[in-house]
């Protein structure tokens, strides 16, 4: 069973930073297909981020929206996702949902995928920026 399970959302100014942290349990694979997603009200959730992690190396994707702002890493020791969110846009405010699904060698295709692509999903965590 694979669980994700978010954490470091909060409330900040505009030109403030948060880190948001993806714990996976359940989910041990030599190759990786995560991603942070986000969903503001009377929306439909997007990718923000996504990361393809297989031995050796790793691919990133980011949403046009954060790049330069946002970076997506991960942690393999403890099977964990990071987003650290910096220069923080009330326009960025959303619930926030940390994303996996089982990929192969081939897992790049993953990157710019939507979220019905993927399997697992955290619960999310808020994100708000005030102006």
């Amino acid at each position: 069973q694979v669980q994700l399970v978010e954490s470091g959302g909060g409330s900040v100014q505009a030109g403030g930073s948060l880190t948001l942290s993806c714990a996976a349990s359940g989910y041990d694979y030599s190759s990786k297909c995560m991603g942070w997603f986000r969903q503001a009200p009377g929306k439909e959730r997007e990718g923000v981020a996504t990361i393809f992690i297989y031995t050796g190396g790793g691919r990133t994707y980011y949403a046009d929206s954060v790049k330069g702002r946002f970076t997506i890493s991960q942690d393999n020791a403890k099977n964990t996702v990071y987003l650290q969110m910096n220069a923080l846009k009330p326009e960025d405010t959303a619930m926030y949902y940390c994303t996996a699904r089982v990929c192969g060698p081939a897992g790049s295709w993953y990157l710019y995928r939507p979220a019905y692509e993927y399997n697992y999903w955290g619960q999310g965590t808020q994100v708000t920026v005030s102006s």
